[in-house]
Formats: structure tokens, sequence, C-alpha cells
């Protein structure tokens, strides 16, 4: 079984209505194609609970909500698969106590954080008890600041011995240079429309 761990997001794109976002929406749409057992466990302000958390529950993967105080906030633009993207706001950090008590029968734990200060290192760490973790590069990368997305490379490498499948876009492969040097099992390269790589072992 895989469980999923992530903050939802409330996304306003190029100034529409705002609707829900964050991995815990977007997996579920995916996981309605793959049937495969799963869990979702979303988080966001206990005031936005009721706006965000019924799509996903909707989308069938059972959903467990995890109490917050703050929702992620995003603004888009899109030009085809080129994006423009600001933070408007920064979701909850997640403690080790913040985790959920899953079961034994998950094997797999998917950390989808949406900026770098979602899943501290002693997080994940807590999380990769006995489990595998797949983990959202954005996690790496995303600068945890309101303002246009920024990217870069200062994260806690320690936070990489605990990741067994590391999932990057293009940009963000770009910013963490050689990606198959990286010190995790399984690297998923995404390229939008275009699909995606699988590096194994660094091949």
């Amino acid at each position: 079984m895989i469980a999923l761990l992530g903050n939802l997001s409330r996304d306003r794109i190029a100034g529409a209505e705002p609707h829900v976002g964050g991995a815990p929406y977007h997996a579920a749409r995916a996981l309605q194609q793959l049937h495969v057992p799963a869990q979702i466990y979303a988080r966001c302000a206990e005031v936005d609970r009721a706006e965000l958390l019924p799509p996903v529950v909707a989308l069938g993967t059972p959903t467990h909500y995890v109490p917050g105080t703050h929702t992620a906030t995003f603004s888009f633009s899109y030009d085809g698969d080129d994006r423009t993207m600001a933070i408007d706001a920064l979701g909850d950090v997640w403690t080790p106590a913040d985790l959920p008590t899953l079961s034994e029968s998950v094997g797999w734990v998917h950390i989808a954080p949406l900026a770098r200060s979602d899943f501290p290192t002693e997080t994940v760490a807590a999380a990769a008890k006995g489990r595998r973790i797949s983990f959202d590069g954005q996690g790496l990368v995303r600068a945890a600041e309101a303002g246009p997305l920024r990217l870069d490379d200062d994260y806690d490498p320690e936070l990489l011995r605990h990741i067994w499948t590391l999932k990057l876009s293009e940009e963000e492969a770009e910013v963490l240079g050689d990606v198959a040097a990286l010190p995790v099992r399984e690297v998923l390269l995404t390229s939008g429309a275009r699909g995606v790589r699988v590096l194994a072992g660094g091949k």
C-alpha cells in the first residue's frame, strides 16, 4: 500500500477563481486510474478544510485530514508547458509528531512537499523507518519564501539518505546538476507532456 503525505493548496491560475491543488488532490486524480491500494493524508488550515478537502475525498481514495493552521497558496500562468508561478503563502511545516500512524501494510510513503520548509529532514527520517520513501523534488529546490518562485540547491544533503525514489522536473534537475550522481536508488525525471525517464542505479 502507498501512503501519501502532503499539504493541500489554493491555486489561482491566470486570475481565475481559486481551486484546490497540491499533491493530495493531483495524486488522488492519478490513483483513480491506477487502481492500487493507497491512503492520502492531506493538510491545510482548519478554516479551509470544508473548501479544499471534499474535492479530494470525492475522487475515491481513502483520505484523512491532518489538522493545520496554514494553507499554501500559489498563483500560476501558463504559456504551453512554460509556467510562471508565485508563492502567495506557505503551508504548514510537518514535524515527526504530525506524522500519522500508518498500518503495517504501507510499504511506500510518498512525501509531497510544496516548498523546502514542508518536510524537514528529521520528519522524513521518521517517516522512513521500516518503509521506502518517494519524495517530490520541490522539497529540495523551492525556496520557502513568498514571492516569485525561486529555485536553488540550498537543501540539507542528509535528507537524501532517507529517500528511495526522487521525482524531479527538468527545471528542478537543472538546479541539482548531475542527477545520476545523487545518492538515491531511483530518479524520475518528468518532462511534462513528453513523459518521464527513470534512472535506476545511475542508468
